[in-house]
């Protein structure tokens, strides 16, 4: 152990394994506007990475607000 906190967790990556997340037809990601033949949950348009990048950053955006709200510390 270096004595460093090592800090939380990172978050699970997303599993996209199934057949339902993937498409002939290429569209543009919601998030990146390249194209992608990859579906998140809801049938649209994304890179895994984007997604994931995406959940991080909501997360990260609620423990501001929640940490901004004086509910740590």
């Amino acid at each position: 152990m270096t004595g460093q906190d090592a800090g939380p967790d990172p978050p699970p990556l997303l599993d996209w394994r199934h057949s339902s997340h993937w498409s002939w037809t290429p569209k543009p990601c919601r998030y990146c506007g390249k194209d992608t033949q990859l579906r998140d949950s809801k049938r649209k348009p994304a890179h895994k990475s984007c997604a994931e990048d995406a959940l991080a950053q909501q997360a990260a955006d609620a423990a501001d607000a929640y940490d901004n709200e004086g509910h740590l510390g």
